[in-house]
């Protein structure tokens, strides 16, 4: 007899004082199904049962547990359970376990379903996207509600569908970016499934079950086919566009400690406690995970292993990477690579506070040199851009012509630099990507005020025209780095959400995108667009080694307010024998000198076209007040 898992914890797990061992929490036959759990060897009654609804009604059986092995608990149930939904129980509340591939609505019990019927048509066909190099990505951060809800024509606003609908695809091909970066998407806590109505928005940092998708973004979330399904639905047509599909992981916290799966199957076990025995709060939320413990270092890699396999996802981004300790990240890496090397892994490269382990042993930015082929955001381009992260009130270069080294060092790839003083860089010390495709560059995201709204809060009286000019102008910074270039979804439509800082939980009048402003300011969609397709189109922007970086990026010398580098002979092989990009903050004219030679230019006074807009000839350019000079030979 075929055996089928659903729902199930498909996994080797290492408890602390056993060999590691093959480790279901559901494996089901038709003729009986295995039930197995990891909870403590002095737990006094483990139960699990069996409901015929996903949320309401009595439980349609009862089955006690036995202890199999050290730390592991077993029951079987016979009969064909097929449908049918379940929890388990130690005594500290039930809950579908911790790796529930299915649930019903709310995520309260587990399902067993048959996984094969949630796939989509030719979906053993469906393949990654080819990507060469991380530095080919065009990473495009979205909230599946932000994106749709308020679209006209949208079939499915708000929903993993919407990502399936003409309309969609074509907004992302023409504007070229090739990576979509999904918020959390898995089961979250703080919208209540069964009253959708209500229109309660939240991003989802606050995991419930980390491995089915969030039924609020499915068209049924009672049904534990529908969520899946549609999901494979909105990656296969994300992929058939020739767009990678990256989700936003958060292993590092769960919604709260309490109700939470790990601590009602096996309490304080995957939670780190400070030394006077109080919960730690690495990550801001009331609790941190203990990716250190051996079956919570499983279970990350288990869930991101499971996450491709099944759903085949492209990519990972680490909420709070800093939380995680470096080995389980760098095992993380290895189990990816077994299965595709090209899958791209990063994170944030900080915490939201002190964690119950040393800052040496975790994933921080600092320790990235320790994590190969995992990246990092870059807080130094964007605030060196902007402004900091502690004060929006507080411009930048962008603004004054501060914090011009911070830039550099993000253009280069916080790589190590001869032409970058590591001593003037805002938040290094030293360089902490060995190669340039270790970091992130952007200048906006989810966190924080996106550009619009920083732009108005750092520069008072800006008006609607500088705006677009230093908002293009920072776009120009961050596609022409020699980091991974990442967006926020949005603004490309020169998207605003009213000044609010932290939208998380902001309604859709504040977070949505207004698709009016693409007919209203063409000339942003047209430059973000042509921009991308400059990256896309020259390799010199993209060099993807930290050695070529050296070799062929030169920075030129400028005047306050300026930024110039020239990538020369022939870099990464490009067309173009010498590119030279000119980034000037200032509110005048400004006067640059560059290489005698013949030159043509291909980007000026927001506008891009790469066969040329002129020609100049000589030692000396003249660039438009806040705006970039882009020149080739």
């Amino acid at each position: 007899m075929k055996t089928l898992i659903f729902a199930g914890f498909l996994s080797l797990l290492m408890p602390r004082t056993v060999a590691a061992q093959t480790f279901k929490e559901v494996d089901y036959t038709p003729e009986k199904t295995v039930f197995s759990l990891f909870a403590p060897n002095d737990a006094k009654k483990v139960t699990v049962r069996i409901y015929k609804e996903g949320l309401d009604g009595k439980a349609a059986k009862t089955v006690k547990m036995t202890k199999t092995a050290n730390e592991q608990w077993t029951a079987i149930v016979k009969g064909d359970l097929m449908g049918k939904f379940y929890t388990f129980d130690i005594g500290k509340g039930e809950c579908p376990g911790v790796f529930a591939k299915a649930v019903g609505v709310n995520g309260k019990r587990g399902a067993i379903i048959d996984m094969a019927k949630t796939n989509p048509e030719h979906w053993c066909c469906d393949q990654h996207p080819v990507t060469k190099s991380p530095a080919d990505l065009v990473i495009y951060e979205m909230h599946h509600r932000d994106f749709s809800i308020a679209r006209k024509d949208a079939k499915y606003p708000g929903k993993f569908l919407a990502l399936t609908e003409p309309w969609a695809i074509d907004h992302l091909k023409s504007l070229g970016v090739n990576a979509i970066h999904i918020l959390p998407s898995y089961d979250y806590g703080s919208v209540d499934e069964t009253r959708l109505a209500d229109n309660k928005y939240n991003w989802g940092y606050d995991p419930v079950n980390y491995n089915v998708p969030e039924g609020g973004y499915s068209t049924d979330p009672y049904q534990p086919e529908v969520r899946i399904r549609e999901f494979k639905q909105m990656v296969k047509t994300l992929h058939d566009a020739g767009i990678r599909v990256i989700l936003d992981v958060v292993y590092n916290h769960t919604y709260d400690i309490e109700h939470s799966n790990f601590q009602r199957t096996y309490p304080d076990y995957y939670y780190r406690k400070t030394a006077d025995g109080e919960y730690s709060n690495g990550s801001g939320c009331g609790n941190e995970t203990a990716s250190d413990q051996p079956m919570m270092r499983r279970f990350i890699i288990e869930s991101v292993k499971y996450w491709i396999n099944e759903y085949h996802i492209d990519g990972f981004r680490f909420d709070l990477m800093g939380v995680h300790d470096i080995e389980t990240m760098n095992a993380i890496r290895q189990a990816v690579d077994t299965i595709d090397p090209t899958i791209f892994i990063y994170g944030e490269g900080w915490s939201a506070g002190a964690c119950a382990i040393p800052n040496s042993t975790l994933g921080m930015k600092a320790n990235i040199p320790m994590m190969p082929r995992i990246a990092a955001f870059s807080d130094e381009i964007r605030d060196a851009l902007r402004g900091p992260f502690s004060d929006d009130t507080k411009a930048a270069w962008l603004a004054d012509g501060s914090e011009s080294e911070s830039l550099k060092y993000g253009i280069v790839g916080a790589i190590d630099h001869p032409q970058v003083d590591m001593t003037k860089v805002n938040y290094a010390q030293e360089p902490w990507a060995l190669e340039p495709t270790q970091m992130i560059s952007y200048v906006s995201c989810h966190d924080d005020m996106c550009l619009v709204d920083r732009l108005k809060a750092s520069i008072p009286g800006i008006t609607m025209d500088e705006l677009i000019r230093l908002d293009l102008l920072a776009q120009t910074a961050v596609f022409t780095s020699q980091g991974v270039p990442f967006m926020l979804s949005g603004e490309e439509l020169l998207r605003n959400k009213k000044g609010v800082h932290n939208s998380f939980e902001s309604p859709d009048s504040i977070n949505h995108l207004d698709w009016g402003n693409k007919a209203k300011y063409p000339q942003v969609f047209e430059y973000y667009k042509d921009l991308i397709a400059l990256r896309k189109n020259h390799p010199a922007f993209r060099l993807g080694n930290s050695d070529l970086v050296r070799k062929h990026l030169e920075f030129l010398s400028v005047p306050q307010g300026v930024i110039a580098w020239r990538l020369k002979n022939y870099a990464g092989r490009d067309d173009w024998r010498d590119i030279i990009v000119i980034l000037n903050a200032n509110k005048t004219s400004s006067e640059v000198s560059i290489p005698q030679g013949t030159y043509t230019e291909v980007c000026c006074d927001g506008v891009i076209n790469e066969q040329g807009l002129g020609n100049i000839q000589g030692d000396k350019v003249i660039v438009s007040p806040q705006s970039a000079l882009i020149l080739h030979n």
